[in-house]
């Protein structure tokens, strides 16, 4: 996929989005800001021209590094990154893109990455496509790490079926499914089927959240992960610049899981001028137009127990986009 087909398939207009996005990832990725700028060149969305990659004055791009100094370099989550940092941009060309690095993959690192990330000037999304198999000690202790004033957070609901991964079933974040989409050659939608790896379900720990209160007879008393979902099979992929080796692959590839379906969506509720007052009042603006043509309802499909239906479903939530107005 490219940036152009997702604008046709989701109902985005090109070259939108204002303010910043932050992108939350542990380690250091030393290619970035020329990955940045190759993709951003190849599909004609704004490039950074600074040659200081942490440059608070960057009008397009900006790395920093949450524990204070520059982290390990890292192959394998460099492809995360480039993943996030690239589509993010794709769909918000005119927000300023936060890389934040964290000083390790370790959840603590992480959750004081995140804490950078939602004061950073500007920041309206804060996207987040790590997640591990959720338990009570992580909601209890980091649930409030994702609240800041003017700032949703978006978290992959992960990429393997059934299990509900932490942070997508904290209440204080909209949680994104992955579906397998299939356009035309110009990117106009022809059908969407649940992605069969997207993970979700209902949370063994995490209470219903008030926005949820309308899906009630299908979550009961515990939150429903996923919130609303985008592409996410690798099958129907997005194109993703990396230039630094990584078992043997490098350059041009093709990415998909729910971790690239975040900073889409990420992106898109940047581009329809979204800043919610919490991630809560995302998602409540998101359920006020379940079931309306705001969204592709995603009625096939099915991943592990999972199963696509009518309306809302634990795999992909809402639906996909359909235009700016669900948002």
């Amino acid at each position: 996929m490219t940036p152009s087909q997702l604008y046709k398939a989701y109902g985005v207009p090109a070259y939108s989005g204002s303010g910043a996005i932050a992108v939350v990832d542990a380690y250091n990725y030393p290619t970035a800001l020329n990955d940045f700028n190759q993709f951003s060149q190849t599909f004609s969305l704004p490039t950074e021209s600074s040659t200081n990659v942490a440059a608070s004055t960057n009008p397009v791009f900006q790395i920093v590094y949450a524990g204070g100094s520059i982290p390990t370099d890292d192959a394998g989550w460099s492809q995360e990154m480039a993943v996030d940092m690239e589509w993010a941009h794709a769909m918000a060309p005119g927000a300023k893109i936060f890389l934040v690095e964290a000083a390790s993959s370790n959840l603590s690192d992480l959750m004081v990455a995140v804490g950078v990330a939602k004061r950073l000037p500007g920041v309206k999304q804060v996207t987040i496509s790590f997640g591990s198999a959720e338990d009570s000690c992580s909601l209890a202790n980091y649930d409030s790490v994702f609240v800041q004033s003017g700032v949703a957070f978006f978290a992959s609901s992960g990429d393997t079926s059934d299990e509900r991964d932490f942070p997508a079933v904290s209440m204080n974040v909209v949680a994104v499914g992955g579906t397998t989409l299939n356009v035309a050659n110009d990117g106009t939608w022809l059908s969407e089927t649940v992605w069969n790896s997207t993970g979700g379900g209902a949370s063994q720990f995490e209470p219903r959240p008030i926005f949820q209160d309308v899906i009630e007879n299908i979550v009961g008393a515990y939150r429903g992960d996923s919130d609303i979902a985008a592409d996410g099979d690798p099958n129907t992929g997005l194109s993703v610049y990396d230039s630094l080796s990584y078992q043997g692959s490098s350059g041009w590839q093709v990415f998909g899981g729910t971790s690239a379906a975040t900073p889409v969506i990420a992106g898109i509720a940047n581009a329809a001028g979204s800043r919610r007052t919490s991630s809560q009042a995302q998602n409540a603006a998101l359920y006020a137009a379940l079931g309306t043509a705001s969204f592709h309802d995603i009625i096939s499909g099915s991943s592990g127990t999972l199963m696509a239906k009518v309306g809302w479903d634990f795999p992909t939530g809402v639906g996909t986009p359909n235009g700016l107005s669900g948002f």
